[in-house]
C-alpha cells in the first residue's frame, strides 16, 4: 500500500479509520517510549523513527544521505507492519520478544526478520511493544549496527 504524503501526519490522514486509530496509538507509545535523540519522519513514504545525522553522520549504509533507520510503521494491503531494525540486529532482544509476544497476545506471531505483522487491529500487544521500544536508545543502536549491519 504506497501512500503518498509530506508528513507524519499527513500518512496518518490518509489512511482508513481503523487503521488510522491502530497507527495513531502506535505512534504515541513511540513518541512515549523511545529513548531521546531517535527523531520522526518519513522513511520510504512511511511513518519513522531514525538516528538523525547530527548523532550519526554515516547515515544509512545503503544511502548515505539518509539518516539510520530504526523504526518504520505500515499500512499494508492485509496488516499493519512494524518494522523494528533493532530486533533485526540484536539476538538477545529478538529471543525476548519472541518469548514474551505469548504472554501479551492471544494470536500467533507474525513475523519476518524485522517486520511484526498485526493482522487483526483488535488484539495488538500495546503494552509489550511499549516495553520494546525503551530496549535501545540511539547510542545502542548505532553501537549494534557498526558492529552488526555496517561492519
Amino acid at each position: 500500500m504506497n501512500i503518498k504524503s509530506t508528513s507524519v501526519a499527513d500518512y496518518i490522514s490518509k489512511l482508513p479509520d481503523d487503521r488510522k486509530a491502530v497507527v495513531t496509538k502506535l505512534r504515541k507509545l513511540i513518541k512515549k517510549h523511545l529513548p531521546k535523540g531517535f527523531k520522526e519522519g518519513l522513511g520510504y513514504g512511511m511513518p519513522a523513527w531514525f538516528v538523525p545525522h547530527s548523532f550519526y553522520p554515516d547515515g544509512y549504509h545503503v544511502d548515505p544521505s539518509l539518516p539510520l533507520p530504526f523504526i518504520n510503521i505500515a499500512s499494508q494491503k492485509n496488516f499493519i507492519a512494524l518494522y523494528h531494525s533493532g530486533i533485526y540486529a540484536d539476538p538477545k532482544l529478538h529471543k525476548w520478544f519472541v518469548e514474551e509476544y505469548p504472554k501479551h497476545c492471544k494470536r500467533k506471531l507474525d513475523m519476518g526478520k524485522s517486520c511484526i505483522r498485526f493482522k487483526k487491529m483488535d488484539d495488538i500487544p500495546y503494552d509489550l511493544l511499549a516495553e520494546l521500544f525503551t530496549k535501545m536508545t540511539p547510542g545502542d543502536w548505532v553501537v549494534l549496527y557498526e558492529a552488526k549491519i555496517k561492519g
